[in-house]
């Protein structure tokens, strides 16, 4: 029993700092956004991703991209594209905080994805917790009223993406490794951005530029490795309440380098949406606990 609980101590530090390191990828990105095209971003992200498979390529071999689901497993590079390159060009317009407030949707999608995509159990008490999950993200855009910038509209595609990633990577954990999914990610991501961007491309020309781009690469993809390690390490049910920490990040870093906070509504949102996220954990945990 100790030693599960030293477990899950070590897996909570692992992972609260791997969100702190894809906080701070944020950041750049949306600094970098003022002089590159968020597919160029999205690309030298997701080039970190897949500098560390190709590190796991050399010391595992070729056998990380043994699957039994080579489609499914391209399809979630696909979808992280979609996701990344949303994310980063909606940060262009949208606070940071706000951003990653309206980004915790992803729960409930993966919820009503999970129902209905992969027949699972949902009872009437979560699919509330949807509702009202996302009656949340309704306060922090408040749609028609100008307050928000159209291009939140992206980080709920960003939210949905990721969401569809998180459902697919459900139904590959039965039979491929984590590693498996991680190198096929990278590897097809990189690849899917790589058609467009001779089109798009701009020369980074001062050493800030890359200093930005090389730091977003490497801890995007510290922070990726560092929380596969916390889950192989500490029950997920755990650790999911940990993603919520993005939105103090998220504040942190838009007041320190664009002097921008949340509002008032936009507070009350994120307690309602981050509320009943952690009810939706509970109650997954109390369902494991029954099973």
């Amino acid at each position: 029993m100790q030693a599960r609980e030293t477990d899950n101590l070590r897996g909570l530090l692992l992972m609260g700092l791997g969100f702190l390191l894809f906080s701070t990828a944020d950041i750049q990105a949306k600094l970098l956004t003022e002089s590159f095209h968020p597919v160029q971003i999205a690309w030298f992200r997701q080039l970190g991703l897949l500098s560390g498979v190709v590190i796991a390529l050399f010391v595992l071999g070729p056998s990380i991209f043994r699957t039994r689901h080579p489609v499914l497993q391209i399809a979630r590079g696909g979808l992280a594209v979609i996701s990344a390159t949303c994310f980063i060009s909606a940060v262009k317009f949208v606070p940071l905080a706000d951003a990653v407030a309206v980004s915790f949707v992803a729960p409930f999608l993966v919820t009503a994805m999970g129902a209905l995509l992969l027949g699972e159990r949902v009872g009437p008490r979560r699919w509330t917790a949807v509702f009202v999950g996302f009656v949340g993200t309704l306060i922090v855009i408040r749609p028609g009223m100008g307050v928000m910038h159209p291009a939140v509209l992206l980080v709920l595609v960003a939210a949905t993406a990721f969401a569809a990633r998180q459902v697919v990577s459900r139904h590959l954990a039965s039979s491929d490794r984590t590693i498996t999914t991680v190198a096929y990610t990278a590897l097809a991501s990189v690849l899917a951005l790589s058609f467009p961007l001779p089109f798009l491309w701009t020369a980074p020309e001062a050493d800030w530029q890359w200093a930005l781009l090389f730091g977003m690469a490497m801890f995007a993809a510290l922070g990726e490795l560092l929380i596969i390690k916390s889950l192989e390490i500490a029950q997920a049910a755990v650790l999911a309440p940990m993603h919520y920490s993005l939105i103090i990040w998220g504040t942190f870093w838009g007041w320190l380098v664009f002097d921008q906070l949340p509002d008032l509504w936009t507070w009350i949102g994120a307690i309602i949406i981050v509320a009943t996220g952690f009810y939706l954990i509970n109650r997954e945990r109390k369902m494991a606990k029954a099973d």
